[in-house]
């Protein structure tokens, strides 16, 4: 019988193991192969049980004053940087990014509950006197009940608290379900969480695949759900909580091109595409996908970029020196690689090659090393496929307007980058790219935690992204009250 732990869900301020999982998955070291954990795959009746927590939960958590409701914020931020380096260490361990990754995926987790203390004004409401004589009119805003957010792979600690900060702020309670892939993060989150003190049933965590996610989708009590993955899943989850009738944001997959411009600086631009490209080793949304250089751009770029993917240093993420981890798992590695042989297949160049890559000491791990892709098909299948990994295809273009063209004939909307010393061809992209984040010689335009995220197309499913006043709009209902008070009749409207 296996000695490995078996990881809990916590319910109703409690930690329980799950009582009725009939199935187990390994949490799997992508760099090492070593299992570090066993999770339950929860059924709806565990779900069940959480949103019945939550739901006892919100009665006298929505009227607790939000000045009060914040302190645990304090306290959970204070927690956190306590716990910093050792939850930088576990998510680089389950999810194989760089130390260095990890340690600024959690400082973007913490910036997020630090803005969320400030609900006691990014939650107020309007008001003006005599609409009409001796009436008043005011719009104030409510929580909605209990919400719940379904979190991907890729950022176990940052994902998580684009949302779960406003939430529980605004005063809904909450229902956390991490990926089965990585779930060790949001254990390691909960247990401080559960030092705060907040309240039973406030927050709680169900592990789980496709049936715990179902549940969460059809129950009649939750009100509200985020997600964050692939676009077809984003796609199935909006449109199931939709029809349940539910407030739903899902951010979807993305295609990310950069633009370089002959202007640019080339040293610096390489810099910061290799970054983008093949930093966390391709597996984000706002990884550059493609780079477009236009006109005498190409040769001085393609060499340079060229030479920075074949000298990066690969390997597990905890060792010194290491610029990438490996990718998630073996499917993924399977998956990536076929993709960049469909790639040479459709004619593309295969300028740096990085499968097959064997890691020293790490032969069992999940490594592709940065690989280029030249003189790509702009209407190939490669060109518009999310590879998620550390790809990057090299398409070649004349002009600024025929690089916005093909960046504006994508499905996705997610990000796109322009790399110039033009302020007139900055100002011409910001104004025409159609993309949700867009950056100026930046590589990863990544809001900060007082702006929304964004995205556009397909990579967005909804009207209200996280993070910031975003979120808070989110995770509360309008309400417009018109009062009259004085004894003399007035007309109304």
């Amino acid at each position: 019988m296996s000695t490995m732990p078996i990881l809990p869900n916590y319910i109703n301020g409690q930690w329980c193991t799950s009582t009725n999982a009939t199935e187990y998955l390994d949490v799997i070291n992508p760099a090492t192969a070593e299992i570090l954990a066993q999770v339950p795959l929860s059924p709806a009746s565990e779900v069940n049980q959480a949103v019945a927590a939550a739901v006892a939960a919100f009665a006298t958590w929505r009227r607790t004053p939000p000045t009060e409701r914040v302190q645990y914020l304090f306290k959970l931020k204070n927690l956190l940087e306590e716990d910093f380096a050792d939850l930088a260490r576990t998510i680089t361990r389950e999810c194989g990014k760089t130390l260095a990754e990890s340690q600024g995926e959690m400082r973007r987790a913490i910036e997020n509950v630090e803005v969320a203390c400030g609900i006691p004004m990014m939650m107020q409401g309007t008001n003006l006197e005599d609409i009409a004589k001796g009436i008043d009119e005011m719009m104030i805003r409510q929580p909605l009940g209990v919400a719940a957010v379904i979190c991907p792979f890729n950022f176990p600690g940052m994902i998580p608290f684009w949302f779960l900060p406003y939430a529980i702020a605004t005063g809904n309670t909450y229902i956390v379900k991490p990926s089965e892939k990585v779930p060790l993060t949001m254990q390691k989150i909960f247990h401080l969480l559960d030092k705060t003190g907040l309240p039973k049933g406030v927050i709680n965590l169900v592990n789980g695949g496709k049936e715990a996610v179902d549940a969460i989708l059809d129950h009649p009590q939750i009100k509200a759900i985020s997600f964050v993955g692939s676009t077809p899943v984003a796609k199935y989850i909006y449109s199931r909580a939709a029809a349940n009738g539910k407030r739903v944001q899902c951010q979807g997959g993305a295609k990310n091109p950069l633009i370089v411009l002959p202007d640019a600086d080339i040293e610096m631009t390489t810099r910061i595409a290799a970054d983008s490209a093949f930093g966390c080793a391709g597996q984000r949304c706002l990884a550059a996908s493609i780079a477009i250089t236009v006109a005498d751009a190409r040769n001085s770029f393609t060499e340079a970029i060229a030479a920075t993917a074949k000298n990066r240093v690969v390997g597990n993420g905890l060792d010194k020196g290491v610029e990438m981890g490996p990718v998630i798992d073996v499917r993924s590695k399977t998956r990536i690689e076929g993709l960049i042989q469909q790639g040479v297949e459709e004619g593309a160049n295969l300028l740096v090659d990085g499968r097959k890559a064997q890691i020293s000491g790490y032969e069992q791990g999940n490594f592709i090393r940065p690989t280029i892709l030249e003189n790509v098909n702009p209407a190939g299948e490669i060109a518009r496929t999310e590879i998620f990994g550390p790809v990057l295809s090299l398409i070649h273009l004349d002009s600024i307007e025929d690089a916005i063209a093909l960046v504006n004939s994508g499905q996705y909307g997610n990000m796109a980058c322009l790399f110039t010393s033009s302020g007139a061809a900055a100002r011409k992209f910001r104004y025409e790219a159609e993309a949700g984040n867009i950056g100026i010689n930046i590589g990863v335009a990544a809001p900060m935690a007082f702006f929304p995220f964004s995205g556009w197309k397909e990579s967005f499913f909804g009207d209200l992204h996280g993070q910031s006043h975003h979120a808070v709009e989110f995770f509360t209902q309008t309400k417009v009250v018109v009062e009259r008070w004085p004894s003399n009749w007035s007309r109304q409207f």
